[in-house]
């Protein structure tokens, strides 16, 4: 298998880029002969050079499509290029029914995968402060509640508050304006990321979009952490142990925090069980997957 490469892009280059990235993607497949191939969206015209190399050698593909590739309005102008690849595909990979819902309505075949086992570097110890630290897991886009989030931290002034993700393009004036008891880590590396949420006692990570699963909890569950999330109905389905849900306002932020440092044992506890119950349903996802994608 292989998995076609992520692409990034500036508008001022994008199609340089993507036609680059095409021809490269055509070169690479087109030597390894790979049987199966997963290719992630958006950006969904990633999909075009592994349509055409299936079309020409045969074998399949299957499409990784995130959350953004259905409800980011970016990419609602070129959803027709989604519903084309999604219906020649052997499925289309998707977090939850909602999105499920969407593919199948094309015709097309959907699987449903919340979250996959994850391999973590070796954590770098970290030094933390004071004794309760929890972690906002960001990437500063523009469904993070951050400014409500941080009025939240200044009525918490007992706990110790860290954001991690680059903050380059975040509001300068956000930044300045923090409590004392919070820290933005800027970027940080697989070995100290795992080892600050490893040092941490719990890990947050907030969306203002529903149907929009959450990578950071999926981390924090597997390295055993209990979090916080927003209260939507799938996160409260895929993420019903060891969890914390709370509505985007200040008042039921400092509510949940609080509810989370007060039961931190019993929240724990139910973060490892949730861990090993998505690992056995890994497992007959990943049997399926399998069947679907190498029957061809």
């Amino acid at each position: 298998m292989v998995y076609s490469p992520v692409w990034g892009s500036r508008y001022a280059t994008i199609i340089f880029k993507y036609t680059f990235q095409a021809l490269k993607t055509l070169w690479i497949l087109f030597r390894t002969r790979p049987e199966v191939v997963l290719v992630m969206a958006p950006p969904v015209v990633a999909c075009t050079p592994v349509w055409i190399y299936q079309k020409i050698a045969g074998g399949s593909y299957a499409i990784d499509a995130h959350t953004a590739a259905f409800l980011d309005p970016r990419w609602r102008p070129v959803m027709f290029l989604q519903k084309f690849f999604s219906r020649r595909a052997a499925t289309t990979i998707v977090t939850n029914q909602h999105l499920a819902d969407i593919v199948r309505s094309w015709g097309a075949h959907a699987t449903i995968v919340t979250d996959v086992p994850i391999c973590f570097p070796e954590p770098k110890r970290i030094r933390i402060k004071g004794e309760c630290a929890m972690v906002f897991v960001s990437s500063f886009t523009r469904d993070e509640p951050l400014e409500t989030f941080i009025e939240a931290v200044r009525r918490a002034p007992e706990i110790q508050f860290y954001v991690t993700g680059d903050y380059r393009d975040a509001d300068p004036k956000l930044l300045a304006d923090k409590p004392g008891n919070l820290e933005f880590t800027g970027y940080l590396p697989g070995s100290e990321y795992v080892g600050l949420v490893m040092c941490s006692s719990a890990v947050i990570c907030l969306t203002t979009s529903d149907h929009t699963m959450q990578r950071g909890a999926y981390e924090a569950i597997f390295l055993g952490k209990p979090v916080i999330t927003s209260n939507f109905k799938l996160l409260r389905e895929v993420f019903h142990r060891g969890v914390v849900h709370v509505d985007i306002t200040v008042e039921d932020i400092v509510r949940g925090i609080r509810q989370m440092r007060q039961n931190l044992d019993k929240y724990t506890l139910e973060a490892s069980e949730l861990k090993q119950e998505r690992l056995k349903e890994w497992a007959g996802v990943s049997r399926q997957l399998q069947q679907l994608l190498f029957s061809r």
